[in-house]
């Protein structure tokens, strides 16, 4: 007998948010930095070095950023377990109604739904209840490590690649090029994360280019109007 397996887009959800936000936040703030220090009309030693910076710090604010909030995540995830696994322990006969009456809201007689409460309790009651009641489960579950080097080694993939154009690119067309190669690079990422999705491909370029337009177009325009060389 052949073994039937099954691939659902969603089983991605937790490392590819994280790895494209970070990728997205690399290209578009370095990127941004950039192009806002080259219009204040700053030497092409300290657009390396500020976009250099940009990277360390931003790489380490993401990891933080996405440690600490899947952390949370992570606490109240566990203090409803906690919770749940005392309710058991002390009032098993209104966890058993409680978990009865969640399967006849999906659709189950109350017959069934009593019988498929009452095995599942008996293999796994805390998991049963994590799974049905609380919205928790193995695969769903947080994992603030996970995030917090996907977020910050993405962000630092993504943040090399202007940096590494800035670092070729002649001074008189600096902004034009880390612009170009930017935007180029933010339509690809958004059509792969669409497509690794089952979303629509142009539509997540198009959204993910408009933003990075925006931000670049931002930081140039600051750049311009203090326009003071730095030294």
């Amino acid at each position: 007998m052949l073994k039937h397996s099954e691939f659902h887009r969603s089983h991605n959800n937790g490392w590819l948010r994280a790895a494209v936000l970070g990728a997205n936040d690399g290209i578009v703030s370095t990127a941004s930095l950039i192009i806002g220090v080259a219009a204040g009309n700053a030497n092409h030693y300290t657009i390396l070095l500020t976009s250099v910076a940009g990277l360390i710090a931003g790489a380490m604010s993401m990891a933080a950023g996405e440690y600490v909030s899947i952390s949370s995540q992570s606490d109240t995830e566990n203090a409803d377990l906690a919770k749940e696994r005392l309710e058991l322990a002390t009032d098993a006969d209104s966890e058993l109604k409680e978990l009865t009456k969640i399967y006849v809201g999906r659709g189950l007689t109350p017959d069934l739904a009593h019988q498929v409460a009452l095995q599942l309790t008996a293999h796994d009651a805390l998991g049963a209840h994590a799974r049905d009641e609380l919205g928790i489960t193995e695969r769903a579950s947080a994992r603030p490590v996970q995030a917090a080097l996907a977020s910050a080694s993405s962000f630092a993939v993504g943040a090399l690649f202007p940096i590494m154009i800035a670092m070729l690119a002649p001074k008189s067309q600096l902004i034009l090029f880390v612009a170009t190669t930017s935007l180029i690079s933010l339509a690809a990422l958004g059509g792969l994360a669409a497509k690794v999705g089952g979303a629509n491909l142009w539509l997540g370029a198009a959204r993910i280019t408009f933003w990075g337009t925006l931000a670049m177009a931002a930081t140039a325009a600051i750049g311009s109007l203090f326009g003071t060389s730095i030294t």
